[in-house]
């Protein structure tokens, strides 16, 4: 049999059936698969690592078949009953590997996941500089199903390509084109828009929908076209689409969705119960790591660490950020609220006012003369005259005047209290 030039493909264990038709339970890489450990291909790899075994006997063939009642580990770790399929749709950001582990040591998508979900594993891939839309479950049969071309789900992308094209040359692309001896099945291209670039190149947007996904194919056909791609984002992936999900962030789908689109697909012994998904809410967006030639700046070979993957053009400006309560109203502070510090339940007290004698009540005082300077002379005085008091004691003391004569008039104003009493409001 020969094998499909794709690197999604994962063979089935050819010749052996027949060997494990005999006894009950099923094969032990799909059990592991159907857990959510690993897909078929790197359960065998496991195997083949000895890192599997059934009942504390250590594998060393993917031929054989786990029974009911049977424990199978891995790395030592009892593997858990498997539970219903699940489904989540993650905003793949570009720098990211998909892979669990990757040799190089470069950060991947499930190293970047929360802590909370459950071991998943992606229906299909998207390389290192792509972004957008990738399935994540944890479901190894259901991975597989959707991953072959028999499925005919449509991925559709948003690719960003420098060059110069038509319209005429990407409809070519409906018949099917062999790059480097890889023959690829019909693909539906159409430009969106163009941007001129100051040296006489353009940027092109264009949407491209496909059904088989192999490795790198959209990038490889349009530069069989003589277009460089330095941007593209999965927008769909059959029924499910990206969404307003930020780079970063997931989302599980939930489980009436699964049961109504994925009938016929997922067993009904797997098929998830409720109305609800496990994990609610969309977890926070992160940042990429930076990696050379990424995304709008590959052309430059500059990182693309303090850019985010964006699910759309134009690019929307983020919006202004406020406090917590700022659109609240504020309260209005009442005239006779107690001041800040007061004591509770004390009452409010008016600002007392400086007493006045009742000289002034009636007579302006003025204000007081400064230092060192004489005080104003009274309106309608003759300049230089003298106090009235001191006047008034000079007519007192004037010689030949008896003792018991009736004194002269009261002399007016003057220092001393004087001066003539001040008469009360009439009653």
């Amino acid at each position: 049999m020969t094998k499909p030039h794709d690197p999604l493909y994962e063979p089935e264990l050819e010749g052996q059936d027949g060997e494990l038709d005999g006894g009950p339970g099923e094969r032990v890489a799909k059990a592991l698969a159907r857990a959510g450990v690993a897909s078929r291909r790197e359960v065998e790899r496991l195997i083949e690592a000895g890192r599997v075994a059934i009942n504390g006997k250590v594998l060393t063939t993917p031929a054989v078949k786990v029974a009911p009642g049977d424990f199978l580990t891995v790395d030592g770790q009892l593997v858990a009953e498997r539970e219903p399929t699940r489904i989540f749709r993650y905003h793949k950001p570009t720098g990211l590997m998909t892979t669990h582990n990757d040799p190089k040591g470069r950060p991947t998508v499930f190293g970047s996941l929360p802590k909370d979900l459950p071991r998943l594993i992606s229906v299909g891939r998207l390389d290192l500089n792509s972004e957008g839309l990738l399935l994540l479950t944890n479901d190894g049969e259901l991975s597989r199903a959707l991953e072959t071309p028999s499925n005919a789900w449509v991925r559709r992308y948003r690719a960003r390509a420098f060059g110069d094209t038509t319209q005429a040359k990407l409809d070519t692309l409906k018949d099917g084109i062999t790059v480097e001896g890889v023959k690829y099945g019909s693909i539906e291209a159409k430009i969106d828009k163009a941007h001129e670039k100051a040296g006489g190149g353009k940027n092109i947007w264009i949407t491209v929908s496909l059904s088989e996904g192999k490795n790198r194919e959209v990038r490889r056909v349009l530069e069989a076209l003589g277009l460089k791609v330095n941007r593209l984002i999965r927008m769909s992936y059959g029924p499910f689409a990206l969404g307003p999900l930020e780079a970063g962030q997931i989302e599980e789908v939930g489980p009436r969705v699964i049961r109504e689109l994925m009938e016929g697909i997922v067993s009904e012994e797997n098929m998830p119960t409720g109305d609800r998904p496990k994990f609610g809410g969309i977890a926070n967006a992160t940042r990429a790591p930076g990696t050379e030639g990424g995304g709008d700046l590959q052309r430059r070979g500059a990182p693309r660490a303090d850019r985010t993957g964006v699910i759309d053009v134009p690019e929307k400006s983020e919006k202004p950020v406020y406090k917590a309560g700022w659109a609240k109203p504020k309260k209005k502070v009442s005239p006779h609220a107690p001041a800040k510090g007061a004591s509770k339940g004390a009452t409010p007290s008016k600002p007392k006012r400086a007493a006045k004698s009742i000289e002034s009540k009636f007579i302006d005082i003025g204000k007081p003369a400064a230092r060192g300077k004489p005080a104003a002379p009274a309106k309608g005085a003759r300049p230089g005259a003298k106090p009235a008091d001191g006047a008034a004691r000079r007519m007192a003391e004037k010689p030949g005047k008896p003792s018991g004569a009736r004194p002269g008039p009261r002399p007016t104003g003057g220092a001393g209290g004087r001066g003539p009493a001040p008469r009360g409001p009439k009653r």
